[in-house]
């Protein structure tokens, strides 16, 4: 039997309006900082409808040095976009019963505490699978609901050196590094959104939710990929990876003129006899030593010190127009400021424009998923800490507005203006 996702329309059947493809599924987001924001911002770019409940003090996050945007950090604004926002103190039972409640008329609750919090707030993911079976229950930690490490605190870099990838960062002969982006809750993040569209299809088929642990430490792990592969079938540590690719040669940075690096990836023969043509210099086509990939790899650091002479006779950007011309896959190693300008990202909208309804603005980077049928059309800047306490409260629970305001009164529900940000 073909499920309902798997129907063709007729070929005479009319355009539906377009939607984004998750229009019509509600994630309440208990989320905070990095991982599980990302992850929510994610679906709301998808078009799911995000409600993120917050503490009385709001979203760690929102207090992130060094730059704010009003009284939220730019840190903050990069990763809420597309949400609502509701504050309730989770600790009292009001404010715990509310979120119970909120999560009875969600499709997907997503919380990033460490193991064993949202039992003892009352709100587990046991107690609400058993009431709604068809609810997905998404919990991202350091290390997983369970195991020897479960109740260890975790934070991006401490994940990146347990997992061995930071073994692998940094230059050959230096210290290890943590990488520049911070991979380990992003990587979190993007698994748990995948793990929780999966249950969305599962539950497309079966009418049952599922219960999700997404793991950094596990993710980091996965991401060792080849390099985990090649120890365990060698028994040969890799180390760290430096500016250069252990099979490859010609798969490096160099530093043209200006100071400006290049990345080089000349993988093919083609490739290479192309890159020899643009630098010119001795002929390394028919140097003994270079005549293959093999040969050239055994002897790599005969012929580095010949590239990077070579590649300091002109300036960076004269290098990259030169080597695209002979098809040698080339790109400058972009600071943040020229991604910004990319005449590609630029293109391709991944460089957002934000504006809040009280006139803030800000710039962020975009949502890389394109869908021809179902992408957004626009999206909301991120909310205030409580800017939807009351009609969240009003629309969802169908509280009225003395219930509403004996909860703000007992101090277990907040809206905006009495919560308490800092700057």
């Amino acid at each position: 039997m073909q499920s309902r996702s798997a129907q063709k329309p007729a070929k005479d059947a009319p355009v539906a309006e377009q939607k984004p493809a998750l229009a019509g599924i509600r994630v309440l987001d208990l989320t905070q900082v990095l991982s599980g924001p990302f992850c929510t911002q994610m679906l709301a770019d998808l078009g799911a409808e995000v409600i993120k409940v917050e503490g009385p003090t709001g979203d760690i996050a929102r207090s992130m040095p060094p730059s704010f945007i009003g009284n939220d950090s730019t840190y903050y604004v990069a990763i809420n976009r597309n949400k609502r926002s509701v504050v309730l103190d989770m600790k009292t039972a009001a404010g715990s019963d509310a979120v119970r409640r909120l999560a009875l008329v969600s499709d997907i609750v997503i919380e990033n505490f460490r193991p064993g919090v949202c039992d003892r707030l009352g709100f587990s993911a046991e107690k609400l699978r058993e009431e709604k079976p068809s609810l997905i229950w998404c919990s991202i930690s350091g290390f997983g609901q369970h195991g020897p490490y479960r109740d260890k605190p975790a934070y991006d870099m401490i994940v990146q050196a347990l997992s061995g990838g930071m073994s692998l960062t940094g230059e050959r002969d230096g210290t290890s590094v943590r990488a520049g982006i911070p991979i380990g809750d992003l990587a979190a993040g993007m698994y748990a959104s995948t793990a929780i569209l999966a249950a969305l299809h599962r539950r497309e088929v079966t009418g049952r939710g599922e219960t999700i642990d997404i793991s950094m430490l596990d993710c980091q792990a996965a991401l060792l990929s080849y390099q985990a592969s090649f120890y365990l079938a060698s028994g040969q540590v890799p180390g760290r990876q430096g500016r250069e690719h252990d099979s490859i040669a010609t798969y490096r940075t160099f530093k043209a003129k200006d100071g400006i690096e290049l990345v080089i990836a000349a993988l093919t023969e083609r490739m290479w006899t192309s890159l020899c043509d643009v630098l010119g210099g001795p002929d390394l086509v028919n140097d003994s030593r270079f005549l293959t990939a093999h040969q050239r790899s055994i002897n790599r650091n005969q012929l580095w010190p010949i590239l990077e002479d070579l590649f300091l006779a002109r300036n960076a950007d004269e290098w990259r127009q030169a080597l695209d011309a002979q098809g040698v896959p080339v790109a400058i190693v972009n600071t943040v400021d020229r991604v910004a300008v990319d005449p590609q990202i630029r293109h391709r909208g991944m460089v957002l424009d934000l504006a809040s309804e009280d006139g803030r603005q800000a710039q962020v980077m975009g949502d890389p998923i394109f869908m021809k049928e179902s992408r957004r059309s626009s999206h909301t800047f991120p909310p205030a800490a409580g800017e939807h306490t009351e009609a969240i409260l009003r629309e969802l629970l169908g509280m009225n507005a003395d219930e509403i305001d004996a909860m703000i009164a007992s101090k277990s529900a907040f809206v905006r203006e009495k919560v308490t940000q800092t700057t």
